[in-house]
This record gives structure tokens, C-alpha cells and sequence, in this order.
């Protein structure tokens, strides 16, 4: 029978099944029935049955530089070679199945090993099972879009930001990431913006860089952690942290407040009523923003759990008449949870364009920020001669005169007293808003 050709085995056609074509010694071409082509070789191991090996996929014209390995497409030429390295292997007493699965093995493990150690698998997973699911930090999202993975506010699976760190370090094992990189992204993030967020300043920021190290410096002490042994050490901790910025002393003066409060009647809704409610409770905005309507009950009352907390204590605010008022007249979308929602599937967002439209109306005011209405309130229940324990209360604040053995051991609500503040610094806004001051004060019981 003359020696197969590669033309001739072109054209051979595939049957109803599986055709095995011999070849050469040990070599033989199988056809599928659905046209597919590969090369094996048959030949008996060491102990004398039969053995196999699939070479690769069959390509007569492929020009492949080098010698041809276990797996790629081969020619007829490389298929024979490949054969008699086989043949060679067996007569010197080795194993090539053996060694071919020892080898197989072994690529399997450094793909495994390459994916556990990627920075991108080690992100998702100190995401969801460190920061999510123990709870370690509260702003979890924007730990998250620090290293390059958005969230969706309503569930689901996260995205990767352009350019963000977990695009730019996707297969990147993080045992090969030191402090000279570190250094180079906190440098990027100072000068031109945080990898995956848009600078909202063209000048340097070192606030920028502060947000940047405190994300990885976390992530990079979970992988050293005893639990987890990823890193040896901490990649971050031997880099100088960034200068913080100084603590913020803004508060709205009395005609701000005014401009403000008319100007959040002139927003989209329910975003004013939001504004107007930071005010009059002090609350933080999440905390405002994400009201559930089941934290709200008949007596005028606002229950805030300890989940939805800065501080995971749960929150006792007792709402004044404007506050009641305010929330009752804001638009509720059926069967959604939430007290202030536009899909009716999610807290409302998106507050920074807002805050923008509010300084708009507003006429350009001093630069403030939605959280300076927090201390506004403080600060303006202080004026009205309010007992700094029962602000504290009212803001849920743990330091100050509640902090140390004092808070441990006092935990009286003063329910009664703080109703009475809060409906106190409603009147005075009610008052400095509608063009007079209200002569309508009800009065602390003194102490």
C-alpha cells in the first residue's frame, strides 16, 4: 500500500462515523463524522495495553515556527514527527500518556493558580465577601469604584470601569504588584484623577490620592490577613499617607438658609424635599435619601435600623409637623418600597447634579456641601440653647458628652426632649423662611 500523502488524505470525506485512517507506525488520521480532522497516535505502554494520545487538529498547510507541541493544529510532516518523539519516548522506557497527562495537569494548575491570584478575581471577591457580606465598611461602593468595579444600585452583577484598576490589572497577579506601582497610580490620581473616575478638578488633588490609598491599602491588608496569606506584606503600609483634609467648619447663615429652602421648591421632585429634610433632622443623606416607607409609623416617628446607619446603631427620630408635612406631600410610586424613588426600584441618586441645579437657583452661593446642612442643624439648635446631649440624640452622634463611659452607661433616650428640639428648629426655619421670625418656640424643660 503506498505511504498516505497529505493531498491524498485531503480528500477523504467523512462517513456517517467515526473514521480512523492509518497513516504511518503509530500514526493515524480520525474523521469525524462532522468533518472535524485530528491526528492520534496509538501504541501499547508500559504495561502492555493499549494506549492513546490525540496530537491536535489536522491543518496541511500550516506554517508554524519551532517544533510542533501536543495540541496545536499540525501537517502531516509535524504529525509524523510528533509520532516518532512519542515512539522514541516509549522505547526508552517513559510513559507518554503518563507524561502527557502530568503535562496537562500542570498548564491546568497555572491557569487555575494565574486566575485565584488575578487582581481583578481577588477584588470581586474582597468586595462581596469582606466589605458586602462582614460588613466592613459602610461606603462599600466607593471602595469598590476605587479599584474599578461599579455596583448598580439596584442589585446585580458590577461593571468594570474604563480604565479603573481592575481593567488595567485584570490578569495581573497581585503578588507582583509593589509600592513603586503604588506610588505611580497615587501620582496618576493626584495630578490627572483617580484610574476609572472622572476628575471633577483639572488641579491636583491630594484628596484624590487619600480616597485612592485608603481603598487599596484595605484590599491589600485583606490579602495579608491570616485568613487569607495571598501577600506576604502590605504593599501600601510602608508609603507615606496623604494629607487629609482640614475638617470642614461650613454653615449656612440665615439668609442662605432662606435661598436654599425656596430654591429646593424650584428642583425636580423628590430631590427638594430630600434637601429640605437634611436640614430640619440633621440626618445623613443616604440615610435620608434610602427612607423605606416602612421605617415610618403613624406617631410621627422615623425608625432608622442599625444597618442603615454610619455608627450601626439604630436611630429614633421624631419628626416635626414640617417634616410630616413635607414627606406626605412627595409623589409615592406603587409597590416601591422607598419613601423618595424615581424607578420605584431604588433610592433616588444622582445628587451631585442636583446640588449643582440647587447652587444654580440659589445664585451661586459660597461653596457648601449637602453635608454642611448637618451642621447647620447642630449648630443652629446649639444657638437656640438646646443641651449638647440632647443634640447628640437627635444627629446620632456617640462622641462628644455620650462618648466613653458616659455613653456605655447613660442610655436614656430623652425621647420627649428631643421631639421638643427638633420641633424647635423647625420653627425657627419655618420662621426664617417665611419672611418673619415665629414667636410660636416650645420651650426645653430645664435641667
Amino acid at each position: 500500500m503506498p505511504r498516505p500523502t497529505a493531498l491524498s488524505l485531503a480528500h477523504i470525506k467523512p462517513g456517517p462515523k467515526r473514521r480512523i485512517i492509518y497513516v504511518s507506525e503509530a500514526l493515524y488520521l480520525v474523521i469525524q463524522p462532522s468533518g472535524h480532522r485530528s491526528w492520534m497516535v496509538r501504541f501499547r505502554g508500559p504495561s502492555g495495553k493499549p494506549s492513546k494520545i490525540v496530537l491536535g487538529s489536522v491543518d496541511f498547510e500550516a506554517e508554524i515556527p519551532g517544533q510542533p507541541e501536543i495540541g496545536m493544529p499540525l501537517t502531516l510532516a509535524a504529525a509524523r514527527q510528533l509520532a516518532n518523539e512519542i515512539l522514541r519516548q516509549r522505547a526508552l522506557g517513559r510513559d507518554p500518556v503518563a507524561d502527557h497527562k502530568a503535562a496537562k495537569l500542570r498548564q491546568r494548575t497555572q491557569i487555575q493558580e494565574a486566575e485565584a491570584y488575578a487582581f481583578s478575581t481577588l477584588a470581586r471577591r474582597y468586595i462581596d465577601e469582606y466589605l458586602i457580606v462582614q460588613r466592613k465598611a459602610r461606603k462599600w461602593r466607593r471602595f469598590a469604584r476605587q479599584l474599578g468595579l461599579l455596583y448598580p444600585v439596584d442589585g446585580g452583577e458590577p461593571t468594570m470601569a474604563a480604565n479603573g484598576l481592575v481593567q488595567r490589572w485584570r490578569d495581573r497577579d497581585v503578588r507582583t504588584i509593589d509600592d513603586v506601582e503604588i506610588l505611580s497610580v497615587y501620582r496618576e490620581a493626584r495630578v490627572k484623577g483617580t484610574p476609572g473616575i472622572v476628575a471633577r478638578k483639572r488641579e491636583p488633588a491630594e484628596s484624590r490620592t487619600h480616597n485612592l490609598h485608603r481603598a487599596l491599602s484595605s484590599f491589600f491588608g485583606w490579602l495579608t490577613h491570616p485568613s487569607e496569606r495571598i501577600v506576604k506584606t502590605n504593599p501600601c503600609a510602608g508609603l507615606l499617607l496623604p494629607v487629609k483634609a482640614e475638617p470642614r467648619d461650613r454653615v449656612l447663615r440665615p439668609e442662605e438658609i432662606v435661598k436654599f429652602w425656596h430654591a429646593c421648591d424650584k428642583i425636580s421632585v423628590p430631590f427638594g424635599a430630600v434637601f429640605k429634610l437634611l436640614l430640619l433632622t440633621g440626618a445623613r443623606l443616604n440615610e435620608v435619601g434610602g427612607m423605606l416607607e416602612d421605617e415610618l409609623n403613624g406617631d410621627a416617628m422615623w425608625e432608622l435600623p442599625g444597618s442603615r446607619s454610619k455608627n450601626r446603631r439604630a436611630h429614633q427620630v421624631p419628626l416635626p409637623p414640617l417634616a410630616v408635612e413635607i414627606i406626605a406631600s412627595v409623589p409615592r410610586i406603587e409597590n416601591c418600597p422607598y419613601v423618595f424613588s424615581i424607578t420605584g426600584r431604588a433610592p433616588i441618586s444622582g445628587y451631585s447634579k442636583k446640588k449643582r441645579e440647587l447652587d444654580k437657583v440659589m445664585g451661586k452661593p459660597k461653596p457648601w456641601r449637602l453635608h454642611d446642612l448637618r451642621r447647620t442643624a447642630v449648630t443652629g439648635m446649639a444657638e437656640l440653647g438646646i443641651r449638647p446631649d440632647v443634640i447628640e440624640l437627635c444627629v446620632n452622634h456617640v462622641s462628644g458628652v455620650r462618648r466613653g463611659v458616659a455613653g456605655t452607661y447613660n442610655k436614656a433616650e430623652l425621647l420627649d426632649e428631643r421631639r421638643k428640639a427638633l420641633r424647635r428648629w423647625a420653627l425657627r426655619i419655618e420662621g426664617l423662611t417665611s419672611g418673619e421670625q415665629t414667636k410660636k418656640v416650645v420651650r426645653l424643660r430645664s435641667h
